[in-house]
């Protein structure tokens, strides 16, 4: 018993470290966002996604620029909505009311905070190279970094901790993560977003993410709600 609680206190710690980790980033980045010039490490990086010279052509194949198209479409609205909604109306057919409410707490959340925090920085979308896809909202954060990492990795954790398999787990939580990694580059890659505004959605995305699934797991240690690993059938 005594090594259960020290493993939850642990735990409570880690949780705590890294929501204030991924805050106190977000808090930073949004500094280099107010400036009114772009940073060096934002021009560097953008300036080496396209050819020497040459901004308005992306590094690469043609058929990669179509590929990265592609990739940006995972951190979309209405593949998000599209994915969240058969995800909740999954637990749902399957009795898991609770972890439907965690799903849709957490991503309708991370909508509302990544358009408050658009309209909180004002920052506009880069110029500094032509955009290969179109944009109509403000650049920071980036809302597909962010949407992605809420979406992506709340559902990667809630499989993961229905599953007894430590390497399913690993891999589950890897997927997650390098989904989000993808299209969060797609976005710097298409020039329509900073590195700072992807690195921004990143951390305040996974911050959100992580506060979501560490309430609900309290919550389900306390026994407020049922345990996942529990049946809840009558």
């Amino acid at each position: 018993m005594r090594r259960f609680w020290e493993r939850i206190e642990f735990s409570i710690l880690a949780a705590g470290v890294a929501i204030a980790g991924c805050f106190w980033a977000f808090v930073e980045l949004s500094e280099v966002a107010r400036d009114a010039s772009p940073h060096a490490f934002d021009t560097e990086i953008l300036l080496s996604f396209r050819e020497a010279g040459q901004p308005d052509n992306p590094i690469g194949p043609r058929w990669l620029e179509e590929a990265v198209r592609d990739v940006t479409s995972l951190g979309s609205m209405a593949v998000l909505v599209l994915i969240t909604a058969a995800a909740i109306l999954y637990l749902l057919l399957i009795r898991k009311r609770f972890e439907a409410l965690v799903v849709l707490v957490a991503v309708g959340g991370g909508q509302i905070l990544s358009s408050a925090l658009k309209l909180g920085i004002d920052r506009p979308r880069p110029d500094l190279v032509p955009h290969l896809v179109d944009v109509q909202t403000l650049s920071f954060p980036s809302g597909h970094a962010m949407l992605s990492a809420v979406t992506y990795l709340t559902l990667g954790a809630l499989l993961a901790r229905v599953q007894e398999g430590r390497h399913i787990q690993a891999f589950l939580m890897g997927l997650a993560v390098f989904i989000t990694l993808l299209v969060g580059m797609s976005r710097v890659y298409l020039g329509v977003h900073w590195p700072s505004d992807v690195l921004a959605g990143w951390a305040v995305g996974a911050a959100w993410a992580a506060l979501c699934w560490f309430v609900a797991l309290q919550l389900q240690r306390r026994g407020k709600v049922e345990d996942p690993g529990e049946s809840s059938h009558p």
